[in-house]
C-alpha cells in the first residue's frame, strides 16, 4: 500500500494529530478480527498470544481510534520474514531505532494515510505484557478509574495535539498509580 509523504519524508501517518474519539462497540469487533488474522499470519513464527489491549479494548472508553495489539515472541530471530509477511498485510515496521522503545518491535496498519492499528511484538518474559494485561483489567473492572482515564485522555489530546510522544508520556503518572494501586 502506498501512502503519501510529507516534505520531511516522514509518512502522514507518523505525524498525525492526536484525536480523541466517543467510544464505539465497533472496536471491540474490530480488535477480535485483527488479533484472529494476526494469529493466522504469526502462527508460523511460535506466536500463540495475542492480545487486544488499549483504549479500544475498553468499552465505554472514548479513544484514539487505532486498535492497539500485543503478541508473544520466543525471539526475533524470524524478525526480517515476519516483517515481510505483516508488510503483504499491509502493516509496516516501525525500527526500534526509530520507535525508541527496546521493549518491543512496533508495527503500524494504515489505510488512508492514517493509523488504523498498532501491533506491539513482544519477547516472552518482557515485563510490559503483564503491565498491559494488568492496565487494561483494572479499566475494565473498574468504570470510575475509566471515566478519570477517559477526562484526562481528553485534556492532554487538547493540549498535546500535534505531539503524540508528549501525548503518551503525560498519561505515565496516571498509569503507574493505577499498576501500583492493589
Amino acid at each position: 500500500m502506498q501512502t503519501s509523504v510529507q516534505v520531511n519524508n516522514w509518512p502522514v501517518w507518523a505525524t498525525e494529530p492526536v484525536e480523541i474519539k466517543p467510544p464505539d462497540p465497533a472496536w471491540l469487533m474490530k480488535g477480535a478480527e485483527e488479533v484472529k488474522q494476526l494469529r493466522e499470519t504469526l502462527y508460523p513464527f511460535g506466536v500463540r498470544d495475542i492480545e487486544h489491549m488499549g483504549s479500544t479494548s475498553i468499552p465505554n472508553l472514548p479513544a484514539k481510534p487505532i486498535i492497539d495489539m500485543m503478541a508473544k515472541i520466543k525471539s526475533y530471530n524470524d524478525l526480517e520474514e515476519i516483517i515481510e509477511r505483516l508488510k503483504a498485510n499491509d502493516w509496516s515496521y516501525v525500527p526500534y531505532e526509530l520507535d525508541g522503545h527496546e521493549w518491543r518491535r512496533f508495527f503500524v496498519k494504515v489505510k488512508n494515510d492514517r493509523r488504523d492499528c498498532h501491533l506491539h511484538l513482544m519477547l516472552e518474559d518482557e515485563a510490559h505484557w503483564g503491565q498491559q494485561i494488568k492496565f487494561r483489567n483494572k479499566l475494565r473492572e473498574q468504570p470510575y478509574l475509566a471515566e478519570q482515564y477517559a477526562e484526562l485522555k481528553r485534556k492532554l489530546a487538547e493540549e498535546n495535539r500535534e505531539d503524540r510522544e508528549a501525548y503518551t508520556e503525560a498519561k505515565t503518572d496516571f498509569i503507574k498509580r493505577i499498576l501500583e494501586a492493589q
